[in-house]
């Protein structure tokens, strides 16, 4: 199986992944199918049923939204954050929806958009089913699909896997695991980032990665301006107070203060900043989940404003390398909160971030293997349990925690040589035999941890 880095790294909206922009691709999907077909002119009614991690908080991931959206022909990459209010509520007000924005149906939410909060499809906690009748009442389409994390879908069709239907692409490098890449490096004498790139030529060119990299990366960046500058409170119901231009404003009134963990500061403000914006539904990129959107991010900007020499050339080894990090844990074990809870989407995270971070600063790529390797056994056994099944509290903070241990775990390789008793393949290991032990209500359902340990207000 051949991942891109285009499959980790990919442009949508908040709140998150697999409940916000798995859900969307999904629908457009399913009425996609229905009109390749040529059914659609045939279908007077559309529902859908949200199973597992995203019946229990489908309202507070915007799940049910997504949904609508999807249907109608919104894509995570292209929506528009502040133009969908507008179009819910035109939705809502009129009981109609245009599917694909090509057939109108009637719609009513309250019944066409069903959230099961106890029940769950049996290959992944994260399972939708959408349905489509015609005027007579007959089944015109029925489909079940998977959202697996990192705003990946998956069929029903997908033979008991809950990896993403295989690309048999060929590529220069094939790797799975941290071992075999390291191997690569050794024999080959090419970098971890360069292994990904010469990957990468299977399906673009030299310069169509770098360019493209560098959009993603604009799109983080702006993330990062858009929390900073962004007052008020963030939706949802718990009143959470967005903090991030306040300590934006707090800094720069500092300026160059002589406090010599400033840069600690801002590299809080920056994953504070991204993570308010996709708590609120903005623009981001799946980094490789929205609900740790925050730390690569943070850690980038922190790359290109505190080291000397930093420049563009750096933001594509460091995205490159992050990424052939993230093949790994995507290809051995989960990025979904749902399934082996938030070691999986924070964890990962940071992993990819301090090997990234390494990477930049000059490691070997036992370093970087090394840093991720540290990245990740540290944050080992943190479960996914959202306050109010909204991704605000712990979620928003932790982002910022992470992005300060990836730093520390960057630096604690580069201090050494790269050889350590843990491996990255065995950490990774670990981080999916802790997930399957893990009890489902600390997976992403707001029924245990600080879910049901904090009152709502």
């Amino acid at each position: 199986m051949a991942l891109s880095v285009f499959d980790l790294f990919s442009v949508g909206i908040g709140p998150s992944s697999s409940h916000t922009v798995g859900p969307m691709r999904a629908a457009v999907l399913f009425v996609e199918g229905v009109r390749e077909h040529g059914d659609l002119p045939r279908v007077a009614r559309v529902k859908a049923e949200l199973f597992g991690s995203l019946g229990a908080t489908g309202h507070g991931h915007g799940s049910n939204t997504a949904v609508m959206l999807g249907l109608s022909g919104e894509r995570p990459e292209l929506c528009q954050p502040r133009e969908v209010q507008g179009r819910l509520a035109q939705i809502r007000d009129s009981g109609r929806l245009s599917l694909l924005g090509e057939h109108e149906i009637d719609f009513a939410e309250a019944d066409d958009v069903v959230l099961h909060r106890r029940a769950t499809l049996p290959l992944h906690p994260n399972g939708m089913t959408f349905h489509a009748w015609d005027a007579a009442g007959e089944l015109v389409s029925q489909r079940t699909y998977y959202s697996v994390g990192g705003g990946f879908v998956i069929g029903e069709d997908a033979s008991g896997s809950t990896k993403v239907v295989e690309d048999t692409t060929p590529v220069a490098h094939p790797f799975t695991t941290g071992d075999r890449l390291l191997q690569i490096c050794a024999e080959t004498g090419l970098s971890i980032a360069q292994v990904m790139l010469e990957n990468e030529l299977s399906w673009r060119t030299e310069e169509e990665v770098r360019s493209e990299l560098l959009a993603i990366w604009q799109v983080m960046s702006e993330c990062i301006d858009n929390g900073a500058r962004t007052e008020g409170v963030l939706p949802g119901g718990l009143k959470v107070r967005r903090r991030a231009p306040d300590l934006h404003r707090r800094l720069k009134v500092e300026g160059s203060s002589d406090d010599p963990l400033r840069g600690m500061d801002w590299l809080t403000l920056y994953a504070l900043a991204v993570n308010e914006e996709n708590a609120a539904g903005g623009r981001v990129v799946t980094a490789p989940t929205n609900g740790a959107a925050g730390i690569i991010p943070a850690v980038l900007r922190y790359y290109l404003d505190f080291v000397p020499g930093a420049d563009d050339d750096g933001v594509v080894r460091f995205l490159l390398t992050a990424a052939a990090i993230g093949v790994i844990y995507k290809e051995n074990a989960s990025i979904s909160g749902a399934e082996v809870g938030c070691q999986g989407e924070v964890g990962s995270a940071c992993s990819m971030a301090a090997g990234a971070m390494a990477a930049v600063l000059g490691g070997t790529p036992a370093q970087v293997e090394n840093a991720a390797e540290i990245g990740m056994e540290h944050n080992l056994g943190l479960t996914c349990d959202p306050v109010g099944g909204l991704v605000q509290i712990p979620c928003i903070e932790r982002n910022a925690v992470a992005s300060v241990k990836a730093i520390t775990a960057a630096r604690t390789a580069l201090r050494g040589d790269g050889s350590h008793v843990v491996s990255l393949d065995k950490v990774v290991k670990t981080m999916r035999d802790t997930g399957r032990d893990m009890k489902v209500k600390y997976k992403e359902t707001a029924r245990g941890g600080l879910a049901v340990n904090v009152i709502e207000c």
